[in-house]
Formats: C-alpha cells, sequence, structure tokens
C-alpha cells in the first residue's frame, strides 16, 4: 500500500538531506551577507568583473544583466546571458566578486565545451519531466496495482537524481574557474582569496544537499514501490 495518507516511515530516510538543506540554506545566507559588507581591494562591481573576465576569455557573445531576485543569479546557456541580483551586479563586495566570477565561469564552460554542463543543459527538459511524472505515475500505478506504471514511475524519478548529479562537477568546476579567474587576473588578493572559497564554497553546500535529497527520495521511491528487495507488488 502507498502510504500517501497517515505516517510514511520511508520519510525517516529524507532526515539527514533536510537537516542538510536547512544548514545549507542557513550557510549560504550568513556567509554571502557577512562577505557581501567586505569591499574587495579592486573596487570593481560584480557587472564589471564578469564583463572583463569574460573578455578576457575571448568572449563577447554574452550579456550581463541585471535581474530584481536576490540570489538568483546564473548564467543562461540558451539565450546566452549573465544574470547578477542587484547585491552582486551594483556591489564590489568580495561576495558579489566571488558570485559574478563563478557565473562568468559557467559561461566560460559553455564557450569551452566543457561536458558536464552540456549535459546538464540537455538535460533539463528530461529532469523536469521526470519531476513532474514519477509521483502521480507511483500513486496511480499503485492505487490500480499495475506494476509497470509503478516502475516507470521510478525511472522518472531516476532521471531528477541524475541531473542533480551531473550538476556537482559543473557547480564545482565552475568555483575553482572562479577563484582562479579572480586571483589570476589580480580582482582580489591572496588574503582575499579565503573569503571569496567561503561564499563559493556555502553555495556550493546546497547543490550537495540537493542531490543527496534526490538520492534519498529515490530510495524511499524504490522503497515504497517494492523495486528495491526484489518485490514487484
Amino acid at each position: 500500500m502507498f502510504p500517501f495518507w497517515g505516517w510514511d516511515p520511508t520519510l525517516i530516510l529524507l532526515l539527514p538531506a533536510i537537516l542538510l538543506s536547512l544548514y545549507a540554506q542557513a550557510k549560504v545566507q550568513s556567509t554571502f551577507q557577512h562577505y557581501l559588507r567586505v569591499p574587495s581591494s579592486s573596487g570593481l562591481t560584480g557587472a564589471a568583473v564578469a564583463r572583463q573576465l569574460l573578455e578576457r576569455s575571448g568572449i563577447r557573445e554574452v550579456r550581463v544583466e541585471m535581474i530584481g531576485r536576490s540570489l538568483g543569479d546564473h548564467y543562461d546557456p540558451r539565450s546566452r546571458v549573465l544574470r547578477l541580483s542587484p547585491e552582486v551586479y551594483q556591489s564590489s563586495s568580495l561576495a558579489a566578486l566571488g558570485v559574478a566570477a563563478h557565473e562568468a565561469g559557467h559561461a566560460i564552460q559553455h564557450f569551452r565545451g566543457y561536458l558536464p554542463l552540456a549535459l546538464r543543459t540537455a538535460f533539463v527538459p528530461v529532469a523536469q519531466l521526470g519531476s513532474n511524472l514519477a509521483f502521480p505515475l507511483l500513486l496511480f500505478g499503485l492505487l490500480l496495482g499495475l506494476p509497470p506504471l509503478v516502475r516507470f514511475g521510478v525511472y522518472a524519478f531516476v532521471a531528477v537524481v541524475l541531473f542533480q548529479l551531473i550538476t556537482l562537477p559543473v557547480e564545482y568546476n565552475a568555483s575553482g574557474r572562479a577563484l582562479a579567474l579572480l586571483e589570476g587576473g589580480g580582482y582580489i588578493r591572496r588574503q582575499e582569496i579565503g573569503a571569496a572559497r567561503k561564499v563559493l564554497d556555502a553555495a556550493a553546500l546546497t547543490y550537495v544537499a540537493a542531490a543527496l535529497m534526490a538520492v534519498l527520495n529515490l530510495v524511499r521511491l524504490l522503497l515504497i514501490s517494492g523495486m528495491l528487495g526484489g518485490r514487484d507488488e
């Protein structure tokens, strides 16, 4: 029986991921806000640094724009736009430079054909479809007693897990590029690298938490469906 109502004991499996997610969110907020108040020695804004890093990498097709959402910074490979939140776009803090360089790192990944980024971009629609279909398929499959439908639901969620796992090397590689670009270009001094790294590491922890949540959810669905123990209801 599918425990959609009442107490679901398999939810205990998600506890480590839930705790890590809460910690990661608090960590990224506190770290970002702390170093948002620490000015960089260069005095350049995040927008200026992003543009210069792109130009120095031979990339002139990417626009740098400001968006209204806090911590919504991202690079869109389809439209070739690097979007920065106001705190990053307008600020010359160490937090702003770290985030701006990280997003510039994604643009550089794109233009240099970094394989994990290409895989993640191609996987976006598959992961979205899997996320939308997984639980409805499982629910109806179990309620109607249709094991093939249950299996399709689990397989659909595998796409979500794969997307989250592919995201990890993409994000860590972008952070590594960011630190190298900032130091190599003289945008931050050696004694400022630790601060920029703390900002990027805190942000990366949110992706680790998301990946752990996806993996544990998959284990949970395998248990619920009976597929993990070889049982096929």
